[in-house]
């Protein structure tokens, strides 16, 4: 073959290279149309990637973990005005927006593993100033005894307790009952922390999931108070294949046991998290659906206690009570949520003690 005929076929391949690749981006771009970029970077964390939105500079850093069913937008009318008295950071948990789907089942110890993970990858060290919404609270506490030297402080809005009330039907009966949510505990062995993604095929029904979300054209009170990006963003992201938080199997297979765990650190301890600052937030309108007004009462009565109770996580603790707020404490009064981390940041700094409400 002459010289001529060897750098033609070089060239050949070259272009055909490029082809492909070009291809490949063109179908990738296809497959992704209509998504909003991410505010934030996507960290590996493992042969899978995890959305984290840090914002802000200081220290130290405020993680803010979502409700379930939320995402790291839905912090919008917080997070902008912590970035300026701290860096601070949200998430979106594996197979929500921009994250990519992770390991079943989702227990709270392999949820909490996996923002501590992308903290690390991406550089951003601790110790963290730790704020958990809803199931939220849950998670961030299950991540401060998993790691307790990487959590300086501590938010819990409108949290989860161990000890909540749900209403179950009873298979037998067919009837309604309360329950103690970590009653329900089977005592099975949580199972181990999976490091990688053992099955990168996603369990969700696609269809199902686009139909179900498909004629959704604007977001639901309180998240229409959000910014019009935002709101968009939460669309788009309860559009996707992998959202679907319905799938309790995967999300609180083992919640009973998880909680019956806190349960049982709060037992050995009086206080768990020692002097660590603590703000506990709490809503007064809250939200039992068509419970009737004898139910109602009972819980309500039982969540006010219970909320209380957990300012004995810590000696360094505050009670602070949203009183024009329903569940999401972080949209109906968001300016609360601001300041009660801006109190943790400086508590965690200076070493003092919070000051309570008289």
């Amino acid at each position: 073959m002459s010289k001529a005929n060897a750098n033609w076929n070089r060239c050949l391949v070259g272009l055909l290279t490029l082809l492909v690749l070009s291809l490949s981006i063109a179908a990738q771009h296809s497959t992704n149309e209509g998504a909003p970029a991410p505010p934030g970077k996507l960290v590996d964390i493992g042969a899978r990637r995890l959305h984290i939105n840090c914002t802000g500079k200081g220290a130290p850093t405020v993680v803010m973990e979502a409700g379930a069913g939320d995402f790291s937008f839905d912090w919008g009318l917080v997070q902008p005005q912590v970035a300026r008295f701290t860096h601070v950071c949200s998430y979106d948990r594996a197979g929500y927006a921009w994250s990519d789907p992770g390991p079943t089942p989702r227990t709270m110890r392999q949820i909490a593993f996996e923002p501590h993970t992308g903290l690390i990858k991406a550089g951003i060290e601790g110790p963290y100033i730790l704020v958990g919404h809803s199931f939220g609270g849950a998670i961030v506490r299950t991540y401060v005894s998993q790691y307790p030297k990487e959590v300086a402080g501590m938010a819990l809005v409108d949290s989860v307790h161990e000890e909540g009330l749900i209403g179950i039907t009873d298979r037998t009966t067919k009837q309604e009952k309360i329950v103690r949510w970590r009653e329900l505990s089977r005592g099975r062995q949580i199972p181990p922390l999976q490091e990688a993604m053992p099955n990168p095929t996603s369990s969700s029904n696609p269809q199902q999931a686009r139909a179900s979300s498909s004629a959704q054209t604007k977001v639901e009170a309180p998240f229409d108070k959000l910014p019009e990006r935002s709101q968009q963003m939460r669309l788009w992201a309860k559009s996707q294949p992998n959202y679907n938080p319905a799938r309790s199997s995967e999300l609180f297979d083992f919640f009973p046991e998880e909680l019956d765990n806190l349960y049982s650190e709060r037992e050995k301890s009086k206080n768990p998290l020692g002097a660590m600052p603590l703000i506990v937030l709490t809503s007064l309108e809250s939200e039992y659906g068509s419970a009737d007004e004898q139910t109602r009462k009972r819980l309500s009565e039982d969540r006010k206690r219970l909320q209380a109770e957990l300012l004995s996580l810590s000696t360094n603790s505050k009670q602070i009570v949203a009183e024009k707020s329903g569940h999401h404490i972080q949209l109906d009064e968001p300016g609360l949520v601001v300041d009660a981390i801006q109190q943790v940041v400086k508590a965690s700094q200076t070493g003092n003690k919070l000051i309570r409400n008289p």
